[in-house]
């Protein structure tokens, strides 16, 4: 606030001053006077007189008479006090200017905008995590003294799902009690919190409220990715499957979410020993081999950790084929085929070669996370049937 205000008064000087410079600084030439300016004019006219006596077109008479009343006015107006200030005074021109220009740029001011808005739209800074945390326990402080603001507690909830605080979070919607009871979406996000605090795990209320969910909304995309992920957990793989499939159909078709559900159902269909949902021939041309890892990095192996085979079309960033499994003993043999393809428009087998590369996931997700186990990707011929990958990098 006080910088802007600094800063409109340094241009509002620059400005008058620009204005009366030729006020305070006035030419040093003298300046031709009224009574100058008079004489010259007159001057002029008996000369003009002169000439015409001269010429003859005026008489003697005339020239006398006419003679005479120019010397009576040039007498006449050449007798009041010589002025050189034919503009006034300085000193009002000066206090006049600087008022005007004051009072405009004032007007300008309260009619286009407001210097404490603008000192607040220049100190704003990006959120921070820090400053979000803030908020949210200044929120939370807030909803202690509210127990009965139901609708606030969810969201208070979501704030700690979002941050990652799933202990919290299940505390938070565990307050809101009835209103989460009538909300699909925030079931499945209730459910979803109990399941990772249990480590996966969602029997008993997260395989509870996923029902409620979707007793109350059939299409609801979480609850139906969870739900399907409880059955594939629980090696129901059948039912996973028609989850997912039900999913999978709600989704953008070219969406990387639907790829991922893709090669979610191809994974549990092969686990199931289940038949594709179209039964086209499966071209079993791929890439094989098996995975090893450092034995510096064995020790960072946690029981649950998921194993996944990518590949890709070299130089681009979509899998064409993705194997998940849980981690077990090394060496690890592994299959990427069409059974795995994330789009039927993208087969491995159609390809002359593929990048393939290992990561070892702590949460199983698509996206990458530091920590992770990774090997350094290798382009390989698609029919390889020996193909060898080490695990010898941790993803910062």
């Amino acid at each position: 606030m006080t910088s802007f205000v600094i800063s409109a008064l340094l241009l509002l000087i620059l400005v008058l001053v620009l204005l009366l410079r030729p006020l305070f600084f006035p030419a040093k030439e003298s300046a031709t006077s009224r009574r100058q300016m008079n004489a010259a004019i007159y001057r002029e006219e008996l000369d003009k007189l002169e000439a015409d006596r001269l010429a003859g077109t005026v008489d003697s008479h005339s020239y006398e008479q006419t003679h005479a009343e120019m010397r009576q006015r040039l007498f006449q107006d050449t007798d009041e006090a010589d002025d050189h200030a034919v503009l006034g005074s300085p000193q009002k021109t000066i206090i006049g200017i600087c008022l005007f220009v004051s009072i405009l740029s004032a007007g300008f001011y309260f009619y286009l905008g407001d210097a404490a808005q603008i000192a607040e739209k220049s100190a704003e800074k990006p959120m921070t995590q820090e400053s979000v945390e803030k908020m949210v326990a200044e929120f939370a402080a807030k909803m202690d003294k509210e127990p009965d603001n139901l609708k606030g507690w969810a969201m208070l909830a979501r704030s700690y799902r979002i941050l990652g605080r799933n202990t919290d979070a299940a505390n938070a919607y565990a307050r809101a009690g009835s209103f989460v009871d009538s909300d699909p979406q925030l079931l499945a996000d209730y459910a979803d919190v109990l399941a990772a605090n249990a480590n996966g795990n969602f029997a008993g209320k997260p395989q509870q409220l996923i029902n409620q969910a979707l007793a109350q909304d059939p299409n609801n995309l979480l609850a139906l990715w969870l739900s399907g992920t409880a059955d594939f957990n629980a090696q129901n793989y059948k039912a996973a499957v028609r989850s997912w499939e039900k999913l999978a159909k709600l989704l953008p078709p070219e969406s990387d979410e639907a790829r991922t559900i893709a090669a979610s159902i191809a994974e549990a269909r092969s686990k199931g020993g289940l038949a594709p949902a179209i039964a086209p021939v499966i071209n079993n041309q791929g890439v094989s081999g098996q995975v090893e890892i450092a034995p510096e990095l064995k020790s960072k192996i946690k029981a649950g950790d998921v194993l996944m085979v990518i590949a890709r079309k070299p130089g681009e960033r979509m899998p064409v084929a993705v194997l998940k499994t849980p981690v077990a003993a090394f060496p690890m043999n592994f299959v990427l085929n069409d059974a795995l393809a994330m789009s039927p428009n993208a087969l491995i087998s159609q390809m002359a070669e593929v990048s393939v590369e290992v990561r070892i996931s702590k949460t199983g997700m698509a996206m990458p996370e530091a920590g992770d186990l990774i090997s350094t990707p290798q382009t390989i011929k698609v029919g390889t049937t020996n193909a060898r990958l080490i695990i010898g990098q941790i993803r910062p």
